[in-house]
């Protein structure tokens, strides 16, 4: 008998448990060695799980929408049609874990994204006619009666996403006025341009009754445990002013080209950041590690609750045109569960950007494993005394940054603030060169 347990895999170094979006497979359906047979809510993004096993998927343990621990069984591959019901009876039975008859080795942790390098390297894994689809893409290709067969994908890696979807919806001209809609479109203009203030009403609020208790989700779990893991970090705060009339200035002759205000203020901090390496740096046990690349985390609030950080890797190498792109590419997946590890915790300082919905001032929490973040508020006209002795109006915002106290002095983050006001006050150009 040949009965293995699919498993449910880390898919990221934090992650303690994962939640079943979907299963892609159904109890008895025919399963391939590298194929996607359910989608896995981890504490960052959704991914398609493959097994590295063939045979049929005889017993479902944890359905869509339940969750369970990192290595703890999810489900049963049976080898053979015949040995379904002898799988179904080891999972009623009561040792779940302990019944199985293989080494229990985790076989289903490798995503979509990995799927390049596990055809390469097993070749058996590969079958014609496979698919490699978003959990959005599939969910809209069944209800809008989209055979996924029949696409191209155009993400990475030819993976099929919900736009491949709906243009085939689309050039087959079914009726606007469907029974079932698609999904909402994916919101990107709220981090993306914080010049028109985006109001809180806007931002999509989980309906509940009064005395209801809802269950945080995997994502707000995630956030839950780095705000905890913070709490033992001594950290100080400092706040400073800064004029942007030259940096908004910059921002509206070259918003047209795809700019971003949030692509602006990240290249600033970026490129002040290779004059202070400071406060690029972490602490460990073994000292202070002071980073090769200036990674730029920006925080995004997720619709569906939770927060993720995008990174724009290399954001003071990079030139503001691209790093726009970058960001609204980030944007977009990180609000479709589609980032990849690297593109959400590589990161070596993180801005935080609440100016969009008028907060004039706040502070941040410090994020495991990075040395400072920078809470960034609105942007607003102020009556200020001017060099002559006279009164002026000028367009100011009030920045605060959060630092580890153990590597970080005052010293170092005024000098840090200092030297991004005055780029951004007297030479803003320089962020477009």
């Amino acid at each position: 008998m040949s009965i293995h347990e699919v498993f449910m895999p880390a898919l990221s170094s934090t992650m303690t448990e994962g939640k079943i979006v979907s299963w892609v497979k159904s109890p008895g359906d025919k399963v391939e060695k590298g194929e996607t047979v359910v989608v896995v809510e981890s504490d960052k993004a959704d991914m398609d799980v493959e097994t590295f096993y063939e045979g049929f998927l005889a017993h479902i343990i944890v359905e869509a929408g339940e969750t369970a621990p990192v290595g703890s069984a999810i489900a049963f591959i049976a080898e053979t049609e015949a040995e379904i019901e002898q799988a179904k009876s080891l999972a009623n039975s009561s040792g779940v874990a302990a019944a199985t008859t293989s080494s229990p080795e985790p076989i289903a942790a490798t995503t979509s994204a990995a799927t390049p390098a596990l055809a390469s390297q097993n070749g058996s894994n590969h079958k014609e006619g496979r698919l490699v689809a978003s959990p959005r893409a599939r969910k809209l290709a069944k209800e809008l009666k989209v055979d996924l067969t029949t696409l191209q994908g155009s993400g990475p890696h030819g993976r099929i996403v919900a736009e491949d979807v709906e243009a085939l919806s689309n050039k087959g001209k079914q009726p606007a006025t469907a029974p079932v809609a698609p999904p909402a479109p994916v919101p990107t203009s709220a981090p993306v341009a914080p010049p028109a203030p985006r109001t809180p009403a806007s931002t999509p609020v989980v309906a509940a009754v009064p005395g209801q208790i809802v269950p945080l989700t995997t994502f707000q779990n995630a956030v839950v445990r780095n705000m905890v893991a913070t709490i033992s970090v001594p950290v100080f705060r400092v706040g400073y002013t800064i004029t942007t009339d030259g940096l908004d200035k910059l921002y509206k002759q070259i918003k047209s080209k795809g700019v971003t205000m949030t692509a602006l203020l990240a290249k600033a901090v970026a490129v002040t950041l290779q004059k202070h390496p400071l406060l690029n740096a972490s602490y460990s046990d073994q000292g202070i590690v002071y980073h090769s690349d200036i990674n730029i985390s920006v925080a995004v609030a997720m619709d569906d609750g939770g927060l993720i950080t995008p990174v724009l890797q290399n954001a003071d190498a990079v030139d503001i045109y691209s790093l726009s792109r970058t960001w609204k590419s980030l944007v977009e997946r990180a609000r479709a569960k589609q980032l990849q590890p690297q593109e959400y915790n590589s990161g070596t300082f993180t801005l935080s950007n609440l100016g969009m919905f008028g907060v004039d001032k706040f502070d941040a929490i410090l994020p495991p494993g990075q040395g400072s973040i920078l809470a960034i508020g609105a942007s607003r006209p102020q009556v200020v005394a001017t060099p002559d002795g006279l009164f002026g109006v000028r367009q100011q915002m009030q920045v605060n940054i959060t630092s580890d106290h153990r590597i970080i002095y005052g010293a170092h983050a005024a000098a840090f603030l200092q030297d991004l006001a005055k780029l951004i006050e007297t030479n803003p150009q320089s962020l477009t060169m």
